[in-house]
């Protein structure tokens, strides 16, 4: 899988229970959030009370050498160099040290959905570096529709090479990736997992197993590329 362009702006409408131990002692009520790239989100519960505001500070990295440390502040995507675009518009090749997180709201799974790059190529674990190896056996992929809009779906499986944005925090379910996080695999797991990209924005808005659906997260995009004025979020 490769990673698709992000839109700059759109409200999203999350609904579904998510699996993993670090969401057990917290609801699971669906939320409405705006979402302005690269830096700002506003949650809000879905008759409109308002949980959350954000303004999402630049990725910093601590640099330590024999001469001191020094703190590197990297810049936003749309600040930095572009990616190698494959002739169908999709992207090859991404840039690093650039700031990719989106806006959190709790927990890095929202980083994870809106930015689902764990789901294309495969990281080696002990060093984050590129395996030269998928992280997902992927089955079949799709044309679908989700919540009105064209969306790409695919049946998958994990390969030891698959690495999440947080290992708490996984978009799909894998006995290495909890083996790494907790010291054990915590079983059962499913034996295919389904998943599904907003075919313009690139977000995974959806990831469950056809076997016991509802397990993951269902994320309907409202609308994409509205304006949205500073005071949504409290600016």
């Amino acid at each position: 899988m490769v990673c698709h362009r992000d839109a700059d702006d759109g409200r999203l409408d999350t609904a579904g229970d998510r699996h993993g131990p670090h969401l057990a002692d917290r609801g699971t009520e669906p939320v409405r959030a705006w979402l302005r790239r690269p830096d700002r989100l506003r949650v809000e519960t879905l008759d409109g009370r308002l949980l959350q505001l954000v303004d999402e500070p630049r990725t910093q990295v601590a640099l330590f050498g024999p001469d001191g440390s020094r703190t590197v502040t990297y810049p936003w995507p749309a600040d930095g160099p572009a990616p190698v675009w494959r002739p169908d518009g999709l992207a090859a090749v991404r840039p690093e040290r650039l700031s990719y997180d989106a806006p959190m709201y709790q927990s890095y799974d929202w980083v994870a959905m809106l930015d689902p790059v764990e789901l294309a190529d495969g990281r080696d674990p002990d060093t984050g570096e590129d395996a030269g190896s998928p992280g997902l056996e992927v089955d079949a992929v799709t044309e679908v529709e989700h919540g009105g809009r064209p969306a790409w779906e695919a049946h998958v499986r994990t390969t030891p090479r698959y690495e999440p944005r947080c290992g708490c925090c996984p978009l799909l379910r894998s006995p290495e990736v909890d083996a790494r996080e907790y010291g054990q695999a915590r079983g059962p797991y499913p034996r295919v997992q389904r998943i599904r990209l907003d075919v313009q924005t690139g977000v995974c808005v959806l990831a469950d197993a056809p076997e016991t659906l509802g397990t993951g997260h269902d994320l309907r995009i409202e609308a994409v590329d509205e304006p949205m004025a500073g005071a949504l979020f409290g600016s």
